[in-house]
């Protein structure tokens, strides 16, 4: 039997050092004159129930996260100010502490001198390269910051890293946050016990990335929707010409396999009926055209409208609706119309509605559509590999 998880909400805070993990892992852009601007602060906002729990029971709350890829070195474009800033906007107390590092006596100093109910915020935890590489000797160091442990960050929980799977050990008093234990209920609702029909939208660029989910997920839905760049490779696999368009030559067999399978399993598995095409990735305009009839010198770079319509059937009448991945090139505004025209279908329909994924859980954003969904998880890879029945890290180390 599974060990239930502790909630934060089990843990006395009052007075403690409270080390939580959260995922402010933000997308960034850089700024003339001004430097990093945090371009969408979903993140930041779905841990501030949390936080503010923390706050309310007396809490000194030392929050940890990573940011980006700086490998291990401190670089200066990924330090956590512009969150902190962020984060002190949208927290009732209106401050929060920067600290010059994730360790050492700066650390130290600051998390000394919180008083109850105060914040500091440490440095990204991945300036340090022993952080990926799920260093105790690291853990050890973080765990000299705390009283208590609680994980947030669903989004980092498929990682085997230190402040994520080494630390708790180390640490007695460890619970699980707000935003992980809702995003785990939700995920366990789609994937042992449904509402029917089940519909998933599953998109991106590579087949191949999204295999085992693929798999996993023809077990339990009704109807696979796929669009993206992965459409691609099972259009080619059918025997059509797809012009210039990405596709995975090394995985026609295997996209003729999947289609097989669902068509063995009952399920229906939808590919795209119409594409918006252009000759580059940065073109300004796109042309749609049915699927059997792609420019030999052209892209398929998004759905087209009939295929939006063909999705938006089936997503209507859902019992649940699991969607992961755009339907295009969506950092190009020219091939967005997919995804927002998927955003607006699961935001229009009665049943139970979840979006992962980086430019998936974007479009729902941009669209304003968020609120009309029943859950917009924080994890992209986490929530696949949950769904496909792995055991997350981050998880397995606050049930031991």
């Amino acid at each position: 039997m599974t060990t239930p998880l502790r909630s934060i909400e089990e843990l006395d805070l009052e007075g403690r050092r409270l080390f939580l993990r959260v995922d402010f892992n933000v997308p960034l852009e850089n700024v003339p004159g001004e430097g990093p601007r945090i371009t969408d602060d979903t993140r930041i906002r779905a841990a501030l129930p949390t936080i503010e729990l923390a706050i309310s029971r007396g809490a000194r709350v030392v929050l940890a996260s990573h940011l980006g890829r700086p490998d291990g070195e401190r670089v200066e474009a990924l330090s956590l100010e512009p969150v902190a800033v962020r984060l002190a906007e949208l927290l009732s107390t209106g401050e929060v502490l920067l600290t010059d590092d994730c360790v050492g006596d700066g650390a130290r100093k600051v998390v000394g001198d919180l008083r109850d109910g105060q914040v500091a915020l440490l440095e990204n935890l991945r300036f340090h390269a022993e952080e990926e590489e799920n260093s105790t000797a690291f853990a050890q160091q973080l765990a000299r910051l705390a009283d208590a442990y609680v994980d947030d960050a669903f989004g980092a929980a498929h990682r085997a890293h230190a402040s994520v799977a080494a630390l708790p050990g180390l640490i007695d008093e460890r619970a699980a946050g707000l935003l992980m234990i809702r995003e785990l209920d939700v995920l366990d609702r789609l994937r042992d016990h449904p509402d029917h029909p089940f519909v998933a939208v599953v998109g991106g660029a590579k087949v191949s990335g999204k295999l085992g989910v693929l798999e996993a997920l023809m077990e339990r839905v009704d109807s696979l929707l796929v669009g993206g760049a992965m459409a691609n490779t099972f259009l080619a696999a059918r025997g059509l010409d797809v012009g210039k368009s990405r596709v995975e030559q090394d995985k026609l067999a295997l996209a003729r396999s999947l289609m097989q399978r669902a068509q063995e399993s009952g399920v229906d598995l939808l590919l795209p009926i119409d594409v918006r095409v252009g000759t580059r990735l940065e073109a300004s305009e796109g042309e749609v055209v049915s699927v059997d009839a792609i420019p030999s010198g052209a892209m398929a770079l998004d759905i087209g409208p009939a295929t939006v319509e063909l999705f938006a059937q089936r997503i209507r009448t859902a019992g649940s609706v699991f969607w992961n991945g755009p339907m295009g090139l969506f950092e190009n505004p020219t091939f967005a119309e997919g995804s927002l025209g998927v955003a607006t279908a699961m935001a229009q329909a009665p049943g139970f509605t979840v979006v992962g994924g980086g430019d998936s859980v974007a479009a729902v954003c941009q669209a304003g559509l968020e609120a009309k969904f029943d859950h917009v998880s924080t994890g992209g890879g986490a929530s696949l590999e949950y769904l496909e029945g792995h055991k997350l890290p981050g998880v397995e180390a606050l049930r031991r």
